[in-house]
């Protein structure tokens, strides 16, 4: 080898790139806030979103299962009636007049209620309900408070317990005709739909479907729009 020649130096060699971890490095950080803020994304949207608040029926129904019966009107009742008796061959004669006050309930049978009976417009928020006949109960006769008077010169025992008796029972048939006249009818009638309104209309809210309207008509009348 000639002294005077000196060696070419050698190429330097490339740096290592080190920005490539230092990247990946920094980069992790914001990826696990992004998958972070991903999640709590997702968990506010379940559990903000509108759930389905179930079948408005349904939950008209299920107002209606405790109740097999409600009553919803009762009338006092004070019928006047009379009965005659004749003993000894129609020798002696009584005669007695009688108040005898009685209450009668009017109830509807919450147990024929289906959902045939019911429908629900979801874009006026109405319910209709189609209810059945009333049931005029038979009437509970007060023989604590009747007033009684009586006519003969001379009334047995027997006699006295027949008039009663009979007058009890004239009582009972009047009181259930007078229960069934138009004007208390009309009125039953009307405190049965107040009452199924109140009824079905809180749970609907409760449950969620906010302001509605429920109408009320019975077996036979036109449904009220």
């Amino acid at each position: 080898m000639d002294p005077d020649v000196t060696p070419a130096a050698a190429p330097p060699k490339p740096a290592l790139r080190q920005e490539s971890p230092l990247a990946r490095a920094s980069a992790l950080p914001w990826l696990l806030f992004l998958a972070a803020l991903a999640i709590a994304a997702f968990l506010a949207w379940r559990l903000l979103k509108p759930e389905d608040i179930g079948d408005p029926l349904a939950t008209s129904l299920v107002a209606f299962e405790k109740q097999n019966r409600l009553t919803v009107f009762s009338a006092q009742l004070a019928p006047v009636v009379s009965s005659d008796d004749a003993r000894l061959f129609g020798l002696v004669k009584s005669k007695q007049v009688a108040v005898i006050p009685a209450r009668v309930d009017y109830t509807l049978d919450l147990s024929r209620m289906g959902r045939d009976r019911m429908a629900w417009n979801a874009g006026t928020k109405t319910l209709s309900v189609k209810l059945p006949a009333l049931t005029v109960g038979r009437p509970n006769m007060d023989e604590a408070r009747a007033q009684y008077l009586r006519e003969g010169v001379w009334i047995t025992r027997e006699a006295q317990d027949k008039l009663t008796r009979d007058n009890t029972r004239l009582a009972e048939r009047l009181a259930v005709e007078q229960a069934a006249n138009p004007v208390l009818m009309s009125l039953a009638r009307g405190a049965a739909k107040d009452a199924i309104r109140q009824n079905l209309a809180i749970p609907l809210q409760v449950a969620g479907y906010g302001d509605v309207k429920v109408v009320v008509s019975f077996d036979g009348e036109p449904t009220p729009m």
